[in-house]
């Protein structure tokens, strides 16, 4: 029996050029005058420029918010609405990575709800919907553009919460693979990683779905067989297109399915810590499947077959071993060989961390059910 699932999605347009759609999607909803979410990095690059000038050729008016931190705290999404509200805006395009979008997000609801936004934490406690919110991404990895999920820091508490609802999807994301084009190599690995949790998760996620199946296992595909390969060509655009497009299928499959362990402990890290969120996942990712294996065995079997490993005269623990020793080696070769311990964690902030990601909503779909000593192990063992 298949049980009752919902599938929400944006509307799309993926492609070469998308970027260039900002003015006449804007037009599309009669925009008067845009928000233009984005940062420093961002405005750097000239992608931010980009969508600006594509406004102007639309004859839409504008006002650029780039207040925003690598995990964007709530007092910047309350600056940023009240300056929406100030400028006169009445839509918001986010152009950027998952901070950028996330922080975007933010904006639009409290412009709305007229509420501070760590009051929306949890599943479904959007009451209002945002003004309309298009996304332009400039990382493969995040997929925030496609998802019902919204990070934010709370500085003073030091823990990332989540907001899920389908207010947060967004209006539509124009994905234009040539932006990922100025991302450095770390940071493409990173990212990329941070798809590859995505789908994973998705995959063996409680709430996962034959839809979620079908975005997961495609996510994993692409990028096991391209990451490496883009890594050693940045610059060559059929890779990052594959790579761009599996951070899209990735994106589909967790926004639906939710995620697990591994995004629960790295929400409590980034928070914490105000460590990367993709790195994080990155050193995190091989021991939580480690401890979920046993109770979703046939899954993580699956993605076996998806890495192109033959299990067939495998015992049950062979199994197991080869496919936490091809995501390792995966993980390394793409350059995160980092530990937690080098990233400035220590064994007198696990119980604090661990006590965190139990209260993350992420963890509610993990396959295994964890105790709080079960997390502080897996943090033991990542440092």
């Amino acid at each position: 029996m298949i049980e009752l699932r919902k599938f929400l999605a944006p509307e799309f347009v993926f492609g070469e050029g998308a970027i260039h759609l900002a003015g006449q999607y804007a037009r599309n909803f009669s925009a008067q005058k845009v928000l233009v979410v984005t940062d420093s990095g961002v405005i750097l690059a000239g992608w931010a420029d980009k969508v600006t000038k594509s406004l102007e050729s639309s004859g839409i008016n504008y006002s650029i918010y780039h207040n925003v931190s690598p995990n964007p705290r709530a007092e910047e999404v309350m600056e940023g609405a009240d300056y929406y509200h100030s400028e006169g805006c009445d839509i918001i395009i986010a152009v950027g990575g998952g901070s950028a979008i996330d922080c975007a997000k933010g904006i639009g609801i409290v412009s709305t709800n007229k509420k501070n936004i760590l009051e929306f934490e949890g599943v479904d406690n959007v009451s209002i919907p945002g003004p309309p919110l298009i996304c332009i991404p400039t990382t493969s990895g995040t997929s925030a553009d496609v998802s019902q999920f919204d990070i934010i820091t709370n500085s003073k508490d030091k823990i990332k919460i989540a907001i899920i609802s389908k207010a947060m999807v967004p209006d539509v994301a124009l994905i234009d693979p040539s932006t990922a084009l100025t991302m450095d190599t770390y940071l493409t690995a990173c990212t990329g990683i941070d798809a590859f949790v995505h789908a994973i998760e998705a995959f063996v996620s409680t709430a996962s779905s034959p839809i979620t199946d079908l975005h997961a296992l495609e996510a994993i595909k692409l990028i096991h067989e391209n990451l490496l390969k883009v890594i050693n060509n940045p610059n060559d655009i059929i890779l990052r297109s594959k790579i761009m497009f599996a951070s899209l299928q990735a994106g589909l499959a967790f926004s639906n399915a939710s995620l697990g362990a591994v995004h629960a402990m790295a929400h409590s890290l980034g928070g914490y810590l105000d460590l990367p969120h993709g790195e994080c996942n990155s050193i995190l990712i091989d021991h939580v499947v480690a401890f979920n294996y046993k109770e979703a065995n046939d899954r993580f079997n699956k993605i076996g077959d998806v890495l192109k490993l033959d299990l067939t005269s495998m015992t049950s623990k062979e199994k197991q071993k080869a496919v936490l020793e091809e995501i390792t080696r995966f993980k390394i070769a793409a350059g995160i060989s980092s530990t937690l311990s080098k990233k400035g964690v220590s064994i007198s902030d696990i119980p604090e961390l661990s006590k965190k990601a139990l209260c993350d909503p992420c963890i509610v779909t993990n396959p295994r059910r964890p105790n709080k000593r079960d997390i502080e192990v897996i943090y033991e063992e990542a440092i």
